[in-house]
């Protein structure tokens, strides 16, 4: 396909990730000569700010999904598992914020950046990452490829966002509750009260299995876009905590070959998408606060984990919302057109 504009369609354009998606397509400057949000049917009609316009939200039907030439989808996982392939029999390239399609064998899990030919080869859905994976693969992948992973440590601190809107609203309904002195309503979104609280659970546990599917995710997804198997030792740890946006993640990193505090904040300096802030003795560190609304994820807290030599300790913090989850997949249609590769490979 070469042409200047595309008709591009959002799925799921009412929630927290799609209206990020729009925003963040009208800040680009996408080269759409339409948008579409598509909701359901609750949401028909209704009208969706973009850019310096207004565009109203169509249901998806077997009559209305015709002529979309890409389509960024964050709608959730059965709604994806039934309307991706639709879209793409129709002809779109559907990129898919969703779980469902991460670990199909035949679909490309994609982080722009990191490893962009897997792109190249879509049957019609690439998968975007999960926001948590996301943010680590920015500073993990560098390392990767410049001295090597053998063992990868995992603590994540996530914001109530990465849930959804009625998270977002819950954490502030109980957090004014506490303030005043009263007792707080019944959580609705969480197993317990997340205000003032940590939750040391994120996503749920499957039968049998003592690690949450949130932590499964975030140990096959690095895998698979990283490109190693059992070899690299991976374990994670993923808590929920009272912020409203920005994950923020602790990593110890074993590597393969010797990386030096210095040459690591060098390496991840010139890494595209990553912002070194590194002056702890002068409390210049990554914070939740100053990754929300940030396109970079942040570095810092670099240093040598003392009970190993070629063991490093990092934080991260990266907005879960835009570079988790919108950016990149706006970054992954915008590599589409660029490599011309919105037709299957």
């Amino acid at each position: 396909m070469s042409r200047d504009t595309y008709r591009v369609g959002v799925l799921g354009a009412t929630g927290a990730v799609g209206s990020t998606i729009l925003e963040i397509l009208a800040e680009r400057d996408f080269p759409a000569s339409e948008v579409v949000p598509f909701a359901s049917a609750r949401s028909e009609g209704k009208a969706l700010q973009f850019g310096d316009s207004t565009i109203d939200c169509v249901v998806p039907l077997d009559e209305t999904i015709q002529g979309i030439d890409i389509l960024i989808s964050s709608a959730g996982g059965s709604v994806s598992a039934e309307w991706a392939p639709k879209f793409a029999e129709a002809g779109a390239v559907v990129v898919d914020n969703t779980s469902y399609w991460r670990m199909h064998d035949d679909v490309p899990l994609v982080v722009a950046g990191v490893n962009d030919e897997a792109a190249k080869v879509h049957k019609g859905i690439i998968a975007n990452p999960n926001c948590t994976t996301m943010v680590m693969m920015m500073a993990l992948a560098p390392i990767h490829r410049a001295v090597g992973l053998e063992r990868l440590i995992i603590s994540t601190y996530q914001a109530v966002s990465g849930t959804g809107n009625l998270a977002i609203e819950e954490l502030k309904a109980q957090s004014a509750q506490v303030l005043a002195g009263e007792p707080t309503d019944a959580p609705a979104v969480y197993p317990h009260q997340v205000a003032f609280n940590v939750l040391p659970q994120v996503e749920n546990f499957k039968d049998g299995d003592d690690y949450t599917t949130e932590e499964r995710k975030v140990m096959a997804e690095t895998r698979k876009i990283l490109g190693f198997g059992d070899e690299v030792g991976i374990s994670a740890t993923c808590a929920r905590v009272p912020v409203i946006s920005g994950h923020s993640e602790s990593i110890n990193i074993e590597t393969k070959e010797d990386l030096s505090p210095d040459a690591c904040r060098e390496l991840l300096s010139e890494a595209v998408g990553v912002k070194v802030s590194d002056d702890p003795a002068n409390a210049v560190y990554p914070m939740a606060i100053d990754g929300a609304g940030s396109d970079e994820v942040l570095v810092g807290r670099i240093r040598r984990d003392p009970s190993h030599e070629r063991c490093l300790n990092l934080w991260l913090v990266g907005d879960n919302l835009r570079k988790g989850a919108a950016l990149n997949a706006i970054q992954v249609a915008e590599l589409l057109i660029e490599k011309g590769w919105l037709r299957p490979g």
